[in-house]
């Protein structure tokens, strides 16, 4: 049986999703620009999505990794005739910017223009998708919801179990270990970070997964979960919340089903699963 605690917590997620449902996600985000006739297989090559049939004009979410597979920067691409508009989701742009122009070679025909920001909208419900707008253009008639807080979007965050803040992209952790798998291609040829990405899969997963947690207690990014004195996982992202805090942690395979953990301090840390299943598609 769940504890009455957790089940009590589950509850209170449900109404939140309810609410959030007429909510909307607007925000600004760095933009490159990709020009030049190489561009598709430019990106094919630096990122982890599939984007030999993508058609022009979709949105389609990658990563950018480091060569030993850690995600650097999660990305959404729109792909045009004779380039492509990069648009970074969380990461630094400048890094990604100078990273694609360092390994740009004559013969891959593609030009990396200066950093602008594009507008990007999405409704917080579980079946979402996000489009791009000028900065000055009315939402869809069709959409009635209010801008979400940082606050309620950073709970809605949280509560999807989605790898955008710092904590999670600073944690050193690659793709499957962030549950952006459905976001890299274990079927397309090289790309950087393939190799270990490729290994990772084929040894049957990550060594560490993202799981949602809540305390009634301060806890704080960066603190270390424990099991019976072991190292479990470490906290990645916090949030205050009237029935207390809650937020992100990578924690080990091997204590994923533990239902409480132990903060660095000695708190007691509910581990809730994330709705694997029901998580929207950011994109």
């Amino acid at each position: 049986h769940q504890p009455v605690s957790l089940i009590r917590n589950l509850s209170l997620c449900s109404q939140t999703q309810a609410m959030t449902e007429a909510l909307h996600w607007d925000a600004a985000f760095p933009l490159l620009m990709l020009e030049g006739a190489g561009t598709r297989n430019f990106l094919q090559g630096q990122t982890t999505a599939d984007v030999t049939d993508t058609p022009e004009g979709a949105l389609v979410q990658t990563c950018w990794l480091t060569a030993t597979g850690r995600l650097r920067a999660l990305l959404e691409l729109r792909l045009r005739a004779n380039g492509a508009d990069v648009l970074v989701l969380a990461g630094d742009a400048t890094a990604v910017a100078k990273g694609f122009d360092q390994v740009i070679f004559p013969a891959d025909r593609v030009r990396v223009q200066p950093i602008t920001d594009q507008r990007r909208v999405q409704p917080l419900s579980k079946t979402s998708a996000g489009i791009w707008l000028d900065h000055d253009a009315p939402l869809p008639s069709n959409w009635t919801s209010d801008p979400a807080s940082p606050k309620q979007f950073e709970r809605w965050r949280i509560e999807q179990g989605l790898a955008f803040g710092p904590g999670e992209l600073n944690a050193g952790a690659n793709p499957l270990e962030l549950g952006l798998s459905d976001h890299v291609s274990l079927s397309k040829g090289c790309y950087l970070g393939q190799e270990t990405v490729a290994k990772l899969a084929n040894l049957g997963g990550a060594k560490q997964e993202l799981r949602g947690w809540i305390c009634n207690q301060m806890i704080s990014v960066g603190d270390t979960l424990r099991a019976n004195g072991e190292r479990a996982g470490t906290i990645t992202s916090v949030l205050d919340t009237p029935e207390g805090s809650i937020g992100l942690a990578l924690v080990r395979r091997q204590h994923l089903a533990a239902e409480t953990l132990d903060g660095s301090n000695g708190q007691n840390v509910q581990m809730n699963p994330l709705p694997m299943d029901q998580r929207p598609a950011v994109g």
